[in-house]
């Protein structure tokens, strides 16, 4: 029997549409043209709208061996002030079809979903019984109008390895600093998958959160707090078309950090001076964040949000090869210690504090006791290894990110450290810079044992453009010697993932003020199978002639500034 025309069973696919989940009978076929079906013709000529509704793209996340999911949103006028796209008071049925070619020759599913006015007219379609390790298409349909394609992949069988895996990591995307060309030079790479690591859009209204010289196209309403503005405010990004083809590139794996909610966020707790002060204000404000989230990002049906709380951390495989395990440190952290910022702070080191939370640490360590894989790779927000400010005997350190939270992060080290993981690797984003690190026991001992790596993403836009300086000259290098590189230009990283090891291009722009700007590999950095900490094979050189050395002081300020803003 032709793959094309296997039967199905009663799994072959799920389909959610918004809030709510529904089981949906299938007609598998093969070949032909985009088609609904004869009974399903009349109901999508009925549905005719007036112009193109795929302006905000295609996407597809959370790949399994047997399926992903599949995601796109209706919106006439993406940038309507009620947050609904422009879109008629009515359910419209989408079709929708996966392919084995990108020509659409070989149709392997097909079915129609429900676009709700209640879910802003997102549609989530949650397939498997497809074959694993296998690239795919495809394409959502509603009256004559047919969307862009979309390329996705299944993971590898659980008991295989795969090919090399081409994952890139990004974070940081603010739409007034720049344009999102580092989205359009991955997406020319062709990864086999993605991860954003978390502020996919930033709350702030029109010329709140500027940058030097002047921001370079500006926020559509206001700052976000209800549900209408989150929404508007997705659109507004999803219009881009350069985020569109990093979607429509392969399939990703999506967490937030602050700014999809409110910037410095923490469990219940706003941002000190926030709109939202009271605890009822600001559990309302994350509800509506958490739900325009859910219904613009391809999330399994796992991921609904229930009011103001989500689940969001997951573990996702890939063969033998790789564990995601995908972070929430946002949600259950305790609040940041005094007053948040670069702190001497004695909280810090409270053995009590938790960014994680109880039960997702334990969830965590317990992944880490099970796992056969040959990488453990942790997607999470905010820095993990220690970044010490000041050169002596006092400690300043961030208290946004795991140095507010030693214990938290002293005891997930000891976690994989004693169920022997074999190449615990933690991606992270948030800083609007790279850098790479090895992890140790005790950061305060140069000497002591690394026990694992870190890979940091530099911002898509956040921050404006940067500069390139020379790592080495860096001050935070020199007072802490386990972080091995620092870059301070926008981009992403590219990694390359193999039974042998894990290569990291560190990718740089030399503008986002301007459209179009070519990508270049900075550095690049490889992590050895069961050598834990991270070791250079190239660095572009830095052209020092062509601008002074700023101090170490000046160097401080300005990571800080690059982090902390506004």
């Amino acid at each position: 029997m032709a793959d094309s025309a296997r039967p199905l069973n009663r799994r072959s696919f799920l389909v959610t549409s918004g809030l709510a989940a529904t089981t949906v009978a299938a007609t598998t076929v093969a070949g032909g043209a985009l088609a609904p079906g004869a009974a399903r013709a009349a109901d999508l000529r009925s549905s005719a709208l007036p112009a193109d509704p795929f302006t905000l793209g295609v996407a597809s996340g959370d790949p399994e061996p047997d399926g992903f999911v599949l995601w796109t949103r209706l919106a006439l006028d993406p940038l309507a002030e009620d947050g609904l796209g422009g879109m008629p008071a009515r359910t419209v049925p989408v079709s929708w079809e996966v392919s084995s070619d990108e020509r659409f020759r070989s149709i392997e599913r097909r079915g129609t979903a429900a676009a709700r006015p209640q879910s802003a007219h997102s549609v989530h379609v949650e397939l498997n019984g497809l074959r694993p390790g296998r690239d795919y298409w495809y394409r959502f349909r509603t009256g004559t109008h047919v969307s862009p394609v979309g390329r996705t992949r299944t993971a590898p069988h659980p008991a295989t390895f795969g090919p090399a895996l081409a994952m890139a990591f990004v974070s940081c995307s603010q739409f007034e600093h720049g344009y999102f060309t580092a989205y359009r030079r991955l997406a020319e790479e062709h990864p086999d998958l993605v991860l954003h690591l978390g502020d996919y859009q930033y709350e702030y209204k029109k010329g709140v959160y500027t940058i030097a010289g002047g921001n370079v196209r500006d926020h559509e309403g206001p700052e976000t707090v209800t549900l209408a503005d989150y929404r508007l405010r997705h659109a507004q990004y999803k219009s881009d078309r350069d985020l569109q083809a990093a979607h429509e590139a392969a399939p990703w794996l999506v967490v937030f950090d602050d700014h999809e909610v409110e910037n410095n966020w923490a469990d219940d707790i706003p941002e000190e001076g926030s709109d939202t002060p009271t605890y009822e204000a600001f559990r309302a404000r994350r509800a509506a964040a958490f739900r325009a989230y859910y219904e613009n990002m391809p999330l399994r049906r796992r991921s609904v949000p229930r009011g103001p709380d989500m689940q969001l951390y997951r573990r996702v495989g890939w063969g033998r090869l790789a564990n995601f395990h995908m972070l929430d440190t946002r949600q259950f952290r305790d609040d940041q210690g005094c007053g948040d910022g670069y702190k001497d702070c004695p909280e810090a080191t409270d053995p009590k504090r938790s960014i994680t939370g109880d039960r997702q640490e334990a969830w965590l360590l317990d992944g880490f006791r099970r796992s056969r894989a040959r990488w453990d790779v942790l997607g999470q927000q905010v820095f993990f290894a220690q970044r010490d400010n000041t050169d002596g005997p006092v400690k300043k350190t961030s208290m946004d990110g795991w140095d507010g939270y030693v214990a938290s992060r002293d005891r997930i080290t000891k976690g994989w450290v004693d169920a022997k993981v074999r190449n615990p690797v933690v991606l992270t984003g948030d800083v609007h810079a790279h850098w790479a690190s090895d992890l140790k026991t005790d950061y305060d001992d140069p000497g002591s044992k690394t026990v694992g790596s870190e890979l940091v993403c530099t911002s898509i836009t956040s921050t404006g453009d940067g500069k390139d300086s020379n790592p080495a000259d860096h001050p935070y290098l020199k007072i802490n010697p386990h972080l091995r590189f620092y870059n301070n230009q926008r981009g992403y990283v590219m990694t390359t993932i193999s039974k042998e090891e894990m290569k990291a291009d560190f990718k740089t722009l030399p503008t986002v003020r301007t459209p179009g700007a070519g990508i270049s590999t900075k550095a690049t950095y490889v992590i050895e199978d069961r050598v834990p900490g991270v070791n250079q094979t190239y660095l572009r050189p830095f052209a020092a002639a062509k601008m002074s050395a700023p101090s170490d002081s000046e160097l401080i300020r300005e990571t800080i500034a690059n982090e902390t803003q506004p």
